[in-house]
């Protein structure tokens, strides 16, 4: 059985004056753990795991794993030196993560053979389920259907987020795959559709603040309630795009902010959102909720 299924939340690293914020963070994972979300993997894109020290990257993990109880935990581990990624997947393991995300490695451009061949060290190196990574837009290399087909039957490969945003590419990988690997959304906004195409979850950027929907729009899509799921999905589907108008995690980390749960802080080269950004997600939060509230009553 998989073990990456359901709402994954693509963590934030909260940051309070020019250091990690570790009450923040804690405080963040045991709300969003009560939530009902399957999975966490911090340091990702999202949780600016680039810039973050070696020490820094070892303390979220364990605080992670501290706060998340029974809900798993699986660090993003992924670089651009193959060597480097297999000692980072190693170092989780050993801080009690359940699981590891892997991107494709960035800058150096591998063929889709020097796809294979990476990501195949990893897990042949690796004691936890990887989750693959492929996010074209980050990281200019995309690994295509028959690249992750190949993978597929590694014993420790579990599955792929694909943030590629090509639905005929995903539908292809889903029907490659299906059976051996599960694929999960890297879109928020294109989790139903996702889903609907053999998906399986996704690891959300938006479940950092609102976790409750996505977590109900998979379960109404599992119980064949799809006219709830798209309820939902087009009820969440402006805040969605909110925290999507600057660079991740600017705006999430906005939001977050304007709830009073963490500082606006995030590390250079990214820098908190403009005013006219913070005061379109500011809105968008505000309808959301009282969208919400409405629905409710």
């Amino acid at each position: 059985m998989s073990l990456y299924k359901g709402v994954w939340v693509a963590l934030v690293t909260p940051f309070k004056n020019r250091v990690v914020d570790e009450k923040a963070l804690q405080m963040l994972v045991d709300e969003l753990a009560a939530a009902g979300v399957a999975g966490f993997v911090p340091l990702g894109t999202t949780g600016e795991a680039s810039t973050l020290t070696d020490a820094e990257r070892r303390r979220v993990i364990t605080l992670c794993v501290e706060a998340a109880g029974d809900v798993t935990v699986a660090p993003g581990c992924g670089t651009n030196n193959t060597a480097q990624t297999m000692e980072r997947v190693k170092e989780a393991a050993s801080l009690g993560a359940s699981g590891v995300m892997v991107i494709t490695p960035y800058y150096n451009k591998p063929t889709q053979e020097g796809l294979f061949a990476h990501f195949k060290a990893v897990a042949d190196a690796s004691e936890l389920p990887m989750l693959m990574y492929n996010v074209p837009g980050r990281t200019s290399v995309n690994i295509l259907p028959d690249t992750v087909a190949r993978l597929a039957d590694h014993p420790n490969i579990d599955s792929i987020k694909e943030a590629s945003g090509n639905l005929d590419q995903i539908s292809d990988i889903c029907a490659k795959v299906e059976g051996r690997m599960t694929v999960l959304s890297g879109d928020d906004g294109l989790t139903l559709p996702i889903l609907s195409i053999g998906g399986e979850g996704v690891v959300s950027v938006v479940a950092n603040l609102a976790p409750e929907p996505l977590v109900e729009i998979v379960d109404a899509y599992w119980k064949d309630n799809v006219s709830r799921a798209l309820e939902l999905h087009r009820r969440l589907a402006p805040l969605a795009r909110a925290m999507f108008i600057e660079t991740n995690p600017g705006p999430i980390k906005c939001a977050l902010w304007l709830e009073g749960k963490m500082q606006n802080e995030l590390r250079l080269p990214l820098v908190p959102v403009k005013l006219e950004t913070k005061d379109a997600i500011e809105r968008a939060v505000r309808i959301y909720r009282h969208d919400v509230k409405t629905a409710n009553v």
